[in-house]
């Protein structure tokens, strides 16, 4: 399975995803990663709806996913993996996934977590997660949409104070 793009943005398949990520990225597949998510039928339905026609569009959990990328029926599957969160991203590159770079895209504010941009929003455990995917060698970047210039995760957490 390639890789085509990781985003982390907790609506997960959206607009944005349907109309722009995915024809960045040149996916053929979207796979949305949450084991939360994944048992919520409702909200997965939901999901699947967005995507666009010729992009076949997954929710699953965490595991599911790591078994997939590691499948070789499943070698020409140009994948764009969306996450809600960093510690999932994290399960997947210790279950053997190879993910190079994390696009971050969107956590909303709730109590407890510090705003680092107008769109996302971090508590202490998001940090320590990328704190660890920056020590793996993951590229940490923050983009609302494709046209818009990287910024770097950890160096706004750094400016911040938050590291």
């Amino acid at each position: 399975m390639e890789i085509s793009f990781v985003r982390i943005d907790d609506r997960l398949i959206h607009g944005q995803i349907a109309t722009i990520w995915s024809k960045a990225s040149g996916c053929n597949r979207i796979m949305a990663c949450s084991d939360e998510v994944a048992k919520d039928d409702l909200r997965k339905q939901l999901l699947l709806q967005v995507a666009l026609k010729g992009i076949k569009a997954y929710v699953i959990p965490i595991e599911t996913a790591i078994k997939a990328y590691k499948n070789p029926k499943y070698k020409n599957f140009k994948t764009l993996f969306l996450f809600t969160n960093p510690a999932d991203v994290l399960r997947m590159i210790e279950g053997g996934v190879d993910i190079k770079s994390v696009n971050v895209g969107g956590m909303c504010y709730k109590d407890g977590k510090k705003q680092i941009t107008g769109a996302i929003s971090v508590n202490n455990k998001d940090i320590e997660c990328f704190k660890k995917l920056y020590e793996k060698g993951i590229e940490l970047e923050i983009r609302q949409v494709a046209k818009d210039n990287k910024i770097n995760l950890i160096d706004r957490l750094k400016e911040l104070k938050f590291l």
